[in-house]
């Protein structure tokens, strides 16, 4: 292999360093003074079949110091016990309208959410999320310094092997939000994150909320938008130390299905200025995992070191990125081709989804796409 390639590789390795180059997140706490100050907040919960998850959100919310107006559950019409589990731990219950035409299920419970609350500041809250000790306070302290739309990526907590796949989704969401470049605050921000966001209630309304989403599969993305159409700043960071999920612990399959609902229009609507370098970064990972054991099998051991420490570089790499969104541990990253090739075969059925069967499902419903 040519000199040329092998510095061509070694510089694609190295665009993740301008596109994840720093991610910020929540460190603030609010002083006496501030806290008295801070508007009352209603914190919005949109859940459907979320029994399981709900009492740890539930318990994680009541350690927390900082008191709020009201938790809403917007119970999307769970198959399950959401409702009782949800009234059981003190949550106002919203029973969902049925789905008008032309939304899908969470914007709509965000949108019935948001019309009934009553405080001046809006906490967008999954289900399967988790306060971390002081993390509201950190996440008020710094919406506080910023206001606009402000939005979290959660930290990744695993407990079982396969959620270690979800690895190169993480990082791509990371990166393709554009925040965290670096070129700092002067980046071109995409969109929000969906799993914790919180605004001013007069702003949410403003910015059209969840109304002007309606229909988009990727609501969080589609809402930032609508917030910067409207003349707002959009904030995004990273929630380690103050939020953290599991973003699929029921199984593989919903693993699969969660991220199959979204690549592909992930890909549709995402800047080429980050795409691009994503998609080399991504390729040079798989020829340097794909050409390294056919130079060991060589007899010139001496050929096969550049692609050597190639992958080291490679492991190294994306050891220190994940380390800042999940507990992925060394492992995850020494086995990078998996994850790799996971991505790739996931991002192949939401294509064929997306893009010639026009439809794709998630929690019991089928969800058209337009051609």
């Amino acid at each position: 292999m040519s000199i040329a390639v092998l510095v061509l590789l070694f510089f694609v390795w190295l665009l993740p360093f301008f596109i994840l180059w720093r991610i910020p997140r929540p460190t603030g706490t609010l002083v006496p003074e501030e806290a008295a100050a801070v508007p009352s907040v209603s914190i919005i919960i949109p859940a459907r079949n979320e029994q399981l998850t709900l009492p740890t959100l539930f318990g994680s919310l009541k350690r927390q110091l900082f008191p709020v107006s009201e938790i809403l559950v917007v119970d999307d019409h769970s198959e399950d016990g959401t409702a009782a589990v949800a009234a059981g731990a003190g949550a106002t219950v919203v029973e969902s309208a049925p789905l008008p035409e032309g939304w899908l299920g969470k914007p709509w419970a965000c949108w019935q959410g948001a019309r009934r609350a009553g405080g001046e500041l809006l906490v967008f809250l999954d289900a399967d999320t988790l306060m971390e000790a002081g993390g509201l306070e950190s996440i008020l302290a710094a919406y506080l310094q910023r206001c606009g739309l402000l939005s979290i990526w959660p930290f990744h907590r695993m407990k079982r092997p396969y959620e270690r796949l979800s690895a190169l989704f993480n990082i791509i969401i990371m990166a393709s939000i554009g925040s965290f470049t670096i070129r700092g605050r002067k980046s071109r921000v995409l969109g929000a994150f969906g799993p914790c966001l919180i605004c001013s209630r007069r702003d949410y309304f403003a910015a059209g909320g969840h109304e002007a989403v309606r229909g988009a599969i990727l609501e969080d993305i589609a809402l930032g938008q609508a917030f910067k159409r409207a003349g707002f700043a959009i904030h995004n960071l990273g929630g380690r130390g103050a939020i953290s999920f599991r973003m699929y612990p029921a199984g593989i399959g919903s693993l699969v299905g969660g991220f199959t609902k979204g690549m592909a229009s992930g890909a549709r609507t995402a800047s080429l200025a980050i795409l691009i370098p994503i998609v080399c970064w991504v390729a040079g990972g798989f020829i340097v995992s794909f050409l390294l054991p056919v130079a060991l099998l060589g007899s010139d051991l001496q050929a096969a070191a550049p692609w050597l420490i190639l992958h080291v570089l490679y492991i190294l790499q994306i050891h220190w990125i994940l380390s800042r969104m999940g507990n992925y541990g060394l492992l995850t990253a020494l086995l990078y081709p998996l994850p790799f090739g996971f991505f790739a075969a996931v991002f192949f059925i939401s294509l064929l989804r997306t893009f010639f069967l026009h439809e794709v499902s998630w929690k019991g419903r089928k969800i058209d796409i337009e051609r």
